[in-house]
């Protein structure tokens, strides 16, 4: 039994492994196949994957750009509407604003609207009322005008004024002798013991009505045109007070014989406060609104008056001369008091002092004027004559008046001795003196006038060691503008007499250089005296100037003589043949041509240049003339017997005649010394001698006075020019070439 079980269960057991590999295989083909289908699948799937996954890799690359598009618009909006934001902020606080501006506009406006509603509600009564008013109106118009006539009238009884004719010229005296002024005391005739009864009712009802000011201006511009300004122009010219009836009172010009030109300041103030306290006692003495009516006149007529008393009166009683500086005390005192009567009266105010400011101010003023006079006074001498002149000697000194010593120069003096020790005097003393004409000015003439304008500066230097320290600076600069005036002027407004005349232009030189000389020292000689810097160079620097000054202006007309005289020997035909008696005669002609301007120059500038510069200026002139006679003589080509002879006359003429012009003395004893030193003063004139000698010489004699280039021919010649000299006068010869030959340095 057991065994059929276990064959039923071993074949069933077989069975069921063969049906389980059965299955198994067909699995394994399911598997497989399956596993194909799988591997297709994917192989599918993963083709259709990748072209997918690329597209989305795309798709995020485009999805992160346009985020980060995003992200940046985001910041864009944000910065935008904040910025919006704070716009908006700011426009809504001006729109509130503007709104509570509207708004209280609108409520202006509505009651505006209301009192429009009101006026037309008054509307009704504007027919019935209208006449009434208009005729209030006209009637009130014709009062005022009727109140300001009478008080017009009323006025003009207080001052009535009686005036040249208005054809007449208001130029001299007489023309405002006509002049009155009849001042009523404005009281009514039966009230004589209220003499200013109806005066403040006057000059208040003028002032409510607004014509007060009016009527003291148009007085103020009459009372100074016809009185107050000429009495205080004309010192002839008096104010004389008068009554002609019980109430009135009558003030009027008359002339009073005088030899004063300009018033004086005492005399003016005295006639102007009798005009103003006499205006005081019958008009002017009263107030308005707590303003004196003098006041009122003060205030428009003091502005001119002042102006017209410094102008016409203080500026001339300004000193002269600064010892009556100390005097001018009592000038100031006087108009302190003016000032004060004025004050006290009301006409002027208290804070205001114009004249007595001008009076204390004296000091500047008299440094100013003074200025102005010397500056005045030097230019009408520079622009004088300059044919009056003075001589000056080696003697002659500048006339400086005795100066104050300097404080503590004394005591300076004696500390310096005890520090540099008590030397004997003498043994400081050299043995040898210079010669007490070494360094003073030549012998010369000078203008009269620039030896008054040295004394003006001299006196103007003077007046400054007196005065104040301000004043004594700004005359100082005065004297110094003084010179640079001269320095300007002069030269330009002479300017055609100096290029004209020859003697002018020698004084001229002289002028400048008699400057130059004493402006070196002048200088020094006020410098312990005057409160300048130490720095200041006083008049030192312009001296080189006046030196240049002086010697252009000489050296200008020696160019024009150098320039006519060259002219003249243009007109010699280059002193060639002279064989011909036409040419000898214009060459002859014109040498003694140049001789004669030589004379006359020498006539002209005797005893005016110095005697070294009028000799080196004749000299030069010379020269000029015998350089051109020489360099004509040397370029001639060929020089006949008789060109010769000519030419040697013609030297021969200069030699004997131009000595002569050598006259800078009056004394013609003393002219001999100059007239023998002339080879000193013409550089050419042994080069005239030797050419002379040679055109009348032999070859022997020429080579003798050659001597090997050591003779007097060879320091005047040179070895091509005398060699051109020998072949123009020489023929050509052996005798010639042999000569030629020796002429070697």
């Amino acid at each position: 039994m057991s065994s059929f079980v276990t064959e039923v269960l071993a074949s069933s057991g077989k069975l069921e492994k063969d049906d389980l590999a059965c299955k198994i295989s067909k699995l394994s083909r399911k598997v497989e196949e399956t596993k194909e289908e799988v591997t297709d699948m994917i192989n599918k799937k993963y083709i259709e994957f990748i072209p997918s996954m690329e597209g989305a890799e795309e798709l995020l690359d485009q999805v992160e750009s346009v985020s980060k598009d995003i992200d940046l618009l985001k910041s864009c909006i944000e910065n935008e509407v904040q910025q919006n934001l704070h716009d908006a902020v700011t426009e809504y606080a001006k729109l509130k604003q503007q709104l509570e501006k509207n708004t209280a506009v609108i409520d202006l406006l509505q009651h505006l609207q209301e009192a429009r509603a009101s006026v037309n509600a008054l509307k009704a009564w504007k027919d019935s009322e209208l006449p009434l008013v208009r005729s209030l109106s006209s009637e009130i118009t014709i009062q005022r005008e009727n109140l300001i006539y009478h008080l017009g009238e009323e006025w003009q009884k207080l001052a009535v004024w009686k005036l040249p004719s208005t054809k007449t010229e208001l130029t001299s005296v007489k023309s405002f002798l006509k002049t009155a002024l009849h001042l009523n005391r404005g009281g009514s005739k039966g009230d004589e013991s209220v003499p200013h009864a109806l005066l403040p009712s006057i000059l208040q009802a003028l002032s409510i009505q607004g014509e007060l000011h009016k009527k003291i201006k148009l007085f103020g511009q009459v009372l100074f045109k016809y009185m107050l300004k000429p009495l205080i122009i004309y010192p002839s010219l008096v104010v004389e007070v008068s009554s002609q009836a019980e109430q009135e009172t009558v003030l009027s010009l008359q002339c009073t014989e005088t030899k004063a030109d300009h018033p004086d300041p005492s005399q003016v103030y005295t006639k102007v406060l009798t005009v103003l306290k006499t205006l005081h006692e019958h008009v002017f003495d009263g107030s308005i609104d707590e303003k004196k009516v003098s006041e009122i006149l003060g205030d428009l007529i003091w502005e001119e008056m002042s102006e017209c008393i410094i102008r016409e009166c203080l500026v001339h009683s300004i000193p002269t001369n600064s010892s009556q500086l100390a005097e001018y005390s009592e000038v100031i005192k006087q108009t302190e008091d003016f000032e004060g009567s004025l004050k006290k009266m009301g006409y002027l105010a208290g804070d205001s002092a114009d004249l007595l400011k001008y009076a204390r101010n004296v000091n500047c003023h008299f440094a100013s004027k003074k200025c102005q006079d010397v500056i005045v006074a030097a230019r009408k001498l520079m622009t004088s004559e300059m044919h009056n002149t003075v001589k000056i000697t080696p003697e002659y000194k500048l006339s400086i008046p005795k100066l104050p010593s300097p404080s503590g120069g004394e005591k300076e003096r004696k500390e310096s001795c005890k520090k540099s020790g008590h030397y004997d005097q003498q043994s400081l003393e050299n043995e040898k003196q210079l010669s007490p004409s070494t360094l003073c000015l030549p012998v010369c003439r000078i203008s009269e006038s620039v030896h008054q304008l040295m004394d003006l500066a001299i006196q103007t230097l003077s007046e400054a060691v007196g005065s104040s320290p301000q004043c004594a600076v700004q005359l100082f600069y005065t004297v110094r503008n003084i010179f640079h005036l001269f320095y300007d002027v002069v030269p330009t407004y002479h300017k055609d007499n100096f290029l004209k005349l020859p003697h002018l232009a020698a004084i001229q030189h002289n002028n400048c250089m008699f400057i130059a000389h004493h402006l070196l020292t002048l200088g020094f000689q006020f410098k312990p005296h005057l409160p300048l810097k130490d720095g200041v160079a006083y008049f030192v620097d312009l001296v080189p100037g006046f030196r240049r000054l002086g010697a252009r202006c000489f050296m200008a007309q020696m160019n024009i003589q150098k320039a006519e005289m060259l002219e003249r020997l243009s007109t010699a035909r280059n002193f060639s043949n002279l064989d011909d008696e036409d040419n000898y005669s214009v060459a002859s002609k014109a040498i003694r041509q140049v001789i004669h301007q030589l004379r006359r120059l020498g006539k002209v500038w005797q005893d005016v240049l110095p005697v070294n510069i009028y000799c080196k200026a004749i000299g030069t002139l010379l020269n000029t003339a015998i350089s051109e006679l020489i360099n004509k003589i040397m370029m001639l080509e060929d020089i006949s017997n008789m060109d010769g002879e000519r030419l040697r006359t013609l030297c021969q003429t200069i030699t004997e005649e131009g000595p002569l012009v050598f006259n800078p003395l009056p004394d013609e004893n003393k002219n001999k010394k100059y007239q023998e030193e002339v080879p000193v003063y013409v550089k050419k004139w042994m080069t005239l001698k030797e050419i002379s000698m040679v055109l009348n010489a032999n070859l022997q004699e020429i080579v003798d006075r050659w001597a090997e280039g050591k003779g007097p021919l060879a320091l005047a010649f040179s070895c091509n020019e005398m060699k051109s000299l020998i072949r123009a006068l020489f023929k050509n010869t052996e005798r010639r070439a042999a000569a030629l030959a020796k002429i070697v340095k």
